[in-house]
């Protein structure tokens, strides 16, 4: 919603009600207006605020339209600028599958929302977000009443996605595994049966080493569904009762072992498909609120043993407030949230906190209800902390990385701005979750470890892998932002290294003879770790989230492409 309707929307003016008082942006009852509202409304519609309008009508009178506006001009000279289409709001974050609810505006109906029942109320939201009430009823069943309505909206959206994959004709190639000689698996090919005509495909860009078939294969809708555990603990946490053995399938034993990582809310029917094509293991969904301060919903496909784990220590702090101490002695009762939610790839613009200021100076030690939530959910959405009386702030890049594991300043330095640190941190791992799962390698590999490092983003596994210290002889890194490839330079030269760092561009240029020779050159892979693009399967992307056809995160098949490479040159040396 942009600055001038969350202004408009609240003034509703009839020839009976020119003298009412109109309500500002929280639903409460400003000083009277003017007498003429068309011209009252009439600058508000221009993009400036409320209170400058009726400053100036007051010293000014209604007789004169275009001083009224020159004083608004030059008040606005003066340093007070008037709000612009955008600037209450600012884009929302891109990997926003977590628990936070979407940004509603309060007004006047808020109260009769809050008195019905939990159902009824989400039912309520979701059919004003735009949603049939058929459509917002069947998601509420699906997930529960007690779900978040961000995840009831994926919902529907991910059965919407199903529903036009259902009505589509496939023509492209579905593909089916089999064992081949000196392969772990060989792809065959095999049309789908139909008599309707032909839907032709876009003309793939990619270069012809990859096969169109591995790219985008068809959704098998009859795959057995994946259900996302709660809590997602994975196979156990640390110190507690855990699952320790699995059986895997013989062509998913490693050496090489691989780690696929993306994120757990996905459209119907994609992890279905990543878990069939890796080998027919089933993910393991954690959510890293067990191991920082932050949540962070992830599935892994892995072939790592389970028994034997450690965490990595010391033990990071669990809470925000043992996180960040500093903001204790200004976080309100009734905030009371005690861990952040997923961490993005942008933060909150200065004129949501200041809008969250004047609503508190305007409400006073004791906010109203409606204040409070509409606080407490921009808060959520946009993980603000509490930095002074009356003041929140987002996080600085240093304690998102703090956060997720990585080295103060790990991402700071060589040119690179804040917003390119903040971007590149939503989009990597956590990394004492993945030292979780990787610390079996240890015991493993006590000479050392060669590693391929496919979407390495800013290094999240080798951060991990160091801080296990686990040395690593060689690691091959492919990633395509130069700023990240600079990120991990540097923390190889920082940590002193004394293995070799390769680092490549593009996934889709590593082909089989290009990996045959650096296996000659270094050795065998003993690890393929990597999790690809979620561009097309995040709840936040409403225009293009179609999962694994989608143009980035049709990548996930260039890392079976890859694992499969690898598998084959390795089983051929045995």
């Amino acid at each position: 919603m942009d600055g001038d309707s969350d202004i408009d929307s609240d003034f509703h003016w009839t020839d009976d009600d020119e003298n009412k008082s109109p309500t500002n942006l929280y639903g409460e009852a400003s000083e009277a207006g003017p007498s003429r509202p068309s011209l009252y409304s009439h600058f508000i519609a221009m993009g400036f605020s409320g209170d400058m309008v009726e400053k100036a009508i007051k010293e000014n009178g209604e007789g004169d339209p275009e001083a009224i506006l020159q004083i608004l001009l030059n008040s606005s000279d003066a340093g007070k600028s008037p709000l612009r289409p955008g600037d209450a709001t600012a884009e929302r974050p891109v990997a926003d599958d977590e628990d936070s609810s979407d940004d509603w505006h309060i007004d006047d109906k808020e109260d009769f929302i809050d008195d019905l029942p939990p159902k009824d109320r989400k039912l309520l939201l979701l059919v004003d977000m735009g949603y049939s009430p058929e459509d917002a009823a069947a998601a509420i069943d699906r997930c529960g009443h007690e779900s978040t309505i961000l995840e009831l909206a994926d919902s529907i959206h991910a059965a919407q996605i199903a529903e036009k994959s259902d009505e589509m004709e496939h023509y492209y190639p579905k593909p089916r595994f089999e064992a081949g000689e000196g392969s772990s698996r060989r792809l065959t090919t095999e049309k789908k049966k139909t008599n309707e005509p032909k839907q032709k495909l876009k003309k793939s860009s990619t270069p012809r080493t990859r096969k169109d078939h591995v790219r985008k294969p068809s959704p098998d809708l009859d795959d057995a569904k994946i259900i996302i555990p709660k809590p997602m603990v994975g196979f156990g946490l640390p110190n507690q009762t855990c699952i320790t053995q699995r059986t895997l399938p013989d062509e998913a034993i490693g050496p090489p072992y691989f780690y696929y990582e993306n994120i757990a809310l996905t459209p119907k029917g994609v992890w279905e498909t990543i878990s069939r094509i890796l080998y027919n293991i089933k993910p393991e969904f954690v959510d890293s609120k067990y191991f920082c301060a932050a949540a962070r919903k992830r599935a892994y496909i892995h072939n790592l043993p389970i028994e034997g784990r450690h965490q990595l220590l010391p033990i990071p702090p669990k809470t925000i407030q043992e996180a960040l101490p500093m903001t204790k002695q200004w976080w309100p009762k009734w905030d009371q949230r005690t861990q952040l939610n997923c961490l993005h790839t942008s933060i909150a613009t200065i004129k949501i906190t200041e809008n969250i200021t004047r609503a508190l100076r305007d409400s006073g030690e004791n906010p109203k209800a409606s204040v409070r939530d509409y606080i407490i959910r921009e808060c959520r959405k946009w993980n603000l902390v509490w930095i002074g009386h009356h003041r929140v702030a987002p996080l600085e890049p240093s304690e998102f990385e703090m956060l997720l594991g990585f080295p103060i300043n790990h991402t700071r330095g060589g040119g690179t701005s804040r917003t390119e640190r903040y971007k590149s941190l939503g989009n990597s791992f956590q990394v004492d979750t993945v030292a979780y799962h990787l610390s079996v390698l240890k015991k493993m590999f006590p000479d050392g470890i060669n590693v391929l490092s496919l979407f390495s983003g800013i290094g999240g596994a080798e951060v991990a892998l160091h801080n296990l210290r686990i040395f690593m002889k060689t690691v091959v890194s492919v990633e395509k932002s130069e700023i990240n490839r600079n990120i991990l330079r540097n923390f190889w030269r920082q940590t002193r290294q004394k293995g070799n760092l390769i680092d490549l561009e593009d996934v889709r240029q590593l082909d089989g003879d290009m990996i045959e020779s650096l296996m000659k050159q270094y050795g065998p892979f003993d690890l393929v770790i990597g999790g690809s693009p979620c561009n097309n399967l995040t709840g936040s992307n409403r225009y293009t989230r179609d999962g694994l056809e989608g143009e980035h995160s049709s990548l996930f098949y260039d890392y079976f492409r890859v694992l499969d490479i690898v598998k084959s040159l390795m089983a051929k040396k045995r």
